[in-house]
């Protein structure tokens, strides 16, 4: 009997959905596999390119899991599969909201109970908090992460400040004043590369039993932690939390004051970039071989359950 795949994504711009297709590419020619292909619609569409406020305003209602509804799933994601990829992106170092409506759902609980699940993201730099919070979300489910996939934007981290925005506000991915700023995104290279990892699940899934929750991805360098964003992450999303908390309790998303709150928010988010992050930067840097072993640590957790390693990687490409 063919092995069953479903595939859950929500893409504004393209780019994770060109990603999930790059990775299940091999999973369609494969015979002994069937796939299916489910794009997430929320009730209420999220505009692309975004306008500004609109932007930062829905901040609060995403860290604080209160997304906007989606519509119910198509027929063709009915009954059981053998694995199911969760294809999300990260908005405000948090599951994108028709992610999390996806798992507030009823299909959610009937698709994912006691199901392998395999996540992955396509975002600028910063995930391990939203992964975080995505284990979580699949542990109350009583669902398996048995892999994690994330490509993230390869440019410096201090250039992404300023082209991810540009292109999330403008719909332009760049490059940006005369290549000043480069293309934002992942690039089209680790886009067509991340055909390995639907390889590896080609050749692993049919021989699977039901009950096989070991990682197929191991090898393959499904993932890459930079260890410089661990305590900025944490930070962020603290910060999110407060500033989000304080935002909603001023009213629904639109409203005049939150309105004015979210102003006062904005300016301090810029400040936070130009002075905290730096500062942090240089810190984290000066207590680097203090803390090396916690590092390692650190590194050797987030990258669960598929890991950094590159063992494999002359194998599948």
């Amino acid at each position: 009997m063919n092995k069953r795949v479903l595939v859950l994504h929500f893409s504004q711009t393209g780019q994770l959905s060109n990603v999930a297709r790059a990775i299940t590419e091999p999973l369609d020619s494969a015979d002994n596999i069937d796939i299916v292909y489910e794009c997430l619609k929320p009730v209420e569409s999220y505009p692309f390119p975004w306008p500004f406020f609109k932007f930062f305003d829905t901040f609060p209602e995403t860290v604080y899991d209160d997304p906007v509804a989606i519509e119910p799933l198509s027929p063709q994601t009915e009954g059981d599969f053998d694995l199911i990829i969760l294809a999300y992106q990260v908005w405000f170092l948090s599951p994108s909201q028709p992610i999390t409506a996806f798992l507030q759902s009823a299909d959610a609980k009937r698709l994912l109970n006691n199901c392998p699940v395999m996540t992955v993201i396509a975002c600028r730099n910063m995930w391990l908090m939203a992964q975080e919070r995505m284990k979580l979300q699949l542990q109350s489910l009583n669902a398996h992460l048995i892999d994690n996939v994330v490509l993230t934007d390869s440019v410096h981290s201090a250039a992404t400040f300023f082209s991810t925005p540009m292109w999330m506000l403008t719909g332009n991915k760049g490059p940006f004043f005369n290549g000043l700023i480069p293309a934002a995104g992942v690039s089209s290279q680790d886009v067509e590369q991340a055909s390995r990892f639907g390889e590896a699940i080609a050749s692993q899934l049919p021989l699977r039993q039901s009950d096989d929750r070991e990682p197929m991805l191991q090898g393959l360098g499904a993932v890459t932690i930079n260890e410089r964003l661990i305590a900025s992450e944490r930070i962020a999303s603290r910060s999110f939390r407060v500033w989000g908390g304080l935002l909603r309790f001023t009213g629904k998303p639109g409203a005049l004051l939150r309105r004015t709150v979210l102003i006062a928010y904005i300016l301090f988010l810029i400040t936070l970039i130009l002075t905290v992050v730096p500062l942090s930067a240089i810190i984290k840097r000066l207590l680097a071989p203090l803390m090396a072993q916690r590092i390692k640590q650190q590194r050797q957790y987030f990258a669960l359950p598929s890991g950094e390693e590159t063992n494999n990687m002359d194998k599948k490409t």
